[in-house]
């Protein structure tokens, strides 16, 4: 088996995910914090370049899709809640 810089690519993605989901379980990251919304939306990213280029998984993309969906709507609603925040203090 060779592989290809888009395989790369999608290990270092999912390896981002597991590292924010260990560092969520460990107490590092908050699970709504930005950090852990950040990390899992370059990972879905990173797989996603790969199932593009690489060998297309309809259900892996599909999972990969709503996985960085998610984490970039965590994002924003971080982000809204943050400038709230900051309104009222």
């Amino acid at each position: 088996m060779t592989l290809q810089w888009f395989d790369y690519v999608g290990f270092f993605g999912a390896a981002l995910i597991v590292l924010a989901y260990f560092l969520v379980q460990a107490g590092r990251l908050r699970g709504d914090g930005y950090g852990n919304q950040v990390l899992n939306a370059l990972g879905a990213l990173g797989v996603i370049v790969s199932l593009v280029l690489g060998t297309f998984n309809w259900p892996a993309f599909v999972l990969e899709l709503a996985w960085l969906l998610i984490s970039l709507y965590g994002i924003a609603w971080g982000a809204r809640r943050r400038r709230r925040s900051r309104m009222f203090r």
